[in-house]
């Protein structure tokens, strides 16, 4: 696990992934919101950084920003992007929210040489005591929202993300586990409000 260097005001997540990211790669940031991380990746990383939103007003605010952001849709977008364009590609609290997560990956994985996954686990231990002993559908501090109001369509646990790299062949170069404002290791799976996964492809399945 690398050191990462505190930044002021920075979200903990977007921290995280300034750590990993090397100096003047290419990076792509799906679902990139009003562009807070891609403009720090600009300013202190000095990246050749691009945006994909759906969001038209968050649009707006990138292009105020003077960032390259495009109007795509994950789940039908990337496939004009050539192979191994892009150093990293970035899927931070998106992935959960496509229709097709898995095909979605293997799309980022097939453009970027490396892919930072973030994502709320779901199977944090707050999560599965409102579940179990109030019988309700959970909200913390990293899944904020109610049933009916929720952009997440899938939920999904560290140890399900682990186990679906396996399955499909993605080798898993680094992990954080996130508290509330820190990196943890213990337990993860109960007391991580979040993870962040850097993946590439298993260069063994293609020999």
């Amino acid at each position: 696990m690398r050191k990462i260097e505190k930044i002021d005001k920075l979200r903990l997540d977007h921290r995280i992934i300034a750590s990993i990211i090397k100096p003047s790669s290419k990076v792509l940031d799906l679902g990139c919101g009003e562009g807070d991380l891609l403009e720090y990746l600009v300013k202190t990383r000095n990246i050749e950084g691009y945006g994909i939103e759906i969001s038209e007003s968050a649009i707006y605010r990138c292009v105020e920003k003077g960032l390259s952001v495009s109007h795509e849709d994950i789940d039908s977008g990337l496939n004009d992007y050539p192979d191994r364009f892009f150093d990293y590609v970035i899927f931070n609290q998106t992935m959960q929210q496509v229709h097709k997560p898995k095909k979605a990956i293997h799309r980022a994985l097939r453009i970027g040489r490396q892919v930072i996954v973030g994502f709320p686990n779901f199977c944090h231990i707050y999560a599965r005591h409102q579940m179990s002993v109030k019988g309700r559908v959970p909200i913390t501090r990293s899944l904020p929202y109610t049933w009916y109001d929720t952009p997440n369509m899938h939920f999904l646990g560290i140890k399900d993300f682990h186990i679906f790299c396996g399955y499909e062949k993605m080798r898993i170069e680094q992990i954080y586990y996130l508290a509330k404002n820190r990196a943890i290791r213990f337990l993860p799976n109960l007391f991580a409000y979040n993870a962040i996964f850097l993946i590439a492809k298993d260069q063994t399945d293609n020999q």
